[in-house]
């Protein structure tokens, strides 16, 4: 019988186990963070979430449809989303000619303001990454980069934009152990991206 990650006797026996557990402990982390400051601004913490992707992403990026994919959540529920930021006004649409239906979600100077203080709520979570030493980073970056790529084929989380997950990306190309086909360069492991702006998704794994 496979056992529990969160089983202590299996845990405390296992270095496997205690990532994982390390990993959900992070995760509570990164939800706390999130809810204070969202409780500082009257905000759900799904609210300042997609306050914080409309400030950094692209207008084909900043619609209904997309966000529900990028935050693992119904349209319906980006919808109501949308409409208490509207009423709230931290956001504007504007509809497109050819449907009515379909709009672009822009940020209002005083949501844009929200969004760059909210952002910054995993500051406490870089402290000690700061701290590390560069290979330790690099070794982290990879193992978490492996783990999405992995939750990511296994249908757990949704878009991706990583470079695991791009058509330009080569794992070995001449000898080169990562390559970017769209820049025609080699990449260092720390140049790996997690949200790349040039991304496009392969057709075939």
């Amino acid at each position: 019988m496979e056992k529990s990650a969160f089983d202590l006797e299996n845990q405390n026996s296992s270095i496997e186990s205690k990532i994982i557990a390390s990993l959900e402990r992070v995760s509570q982390a990164f939800r706390v963070l999130l809810w204070n400051e969202s409780k500082e601004f009257s905000l759900s913490p799904i609210q300042v979430q997609v306050l914080v992707f409309l400030l950094h992403h692209s207008a084909e990026k900043r619609k209904v449809s997309y966000l529900a994919g990028e935050f693992n959540v119904t349209k319906a529920t980006v919808s109501d989303t949308v409409k208490t930021l509207d009423q709230k006004s931290l956001i504007k649409k504007e509809y497109e000619p050819h449907d009515t239906r379909s709009y672009i979600i822009h940020l209002t100077q005083k949501g844009r303001e929200i969004a760059e203080q909210t952002s910054l709520f995993s500051k406490q979570i870089q402290v000690p990454i700061d701290q590390l030493d560069s290979e330790d980073k690099e070794n982290l970056l990879l193992s978490l980069l492996s783990i999405i790529h992995h939750l990511n084929k296994a249908g757990v989380i949704t878009i991706q934009r990583m470079c695991f997950t791009c058509r330009f990306y080569k794992p070995n190309h001449n000898g080169q152990r990562h390559f970017c086909g769209l820049l025609n360069t080699k990449l260092a492991d720390t140049e790996l991206r997690l949200d790349c702006p040039e991304h496009s998704l392969k057709t075939i794994e």
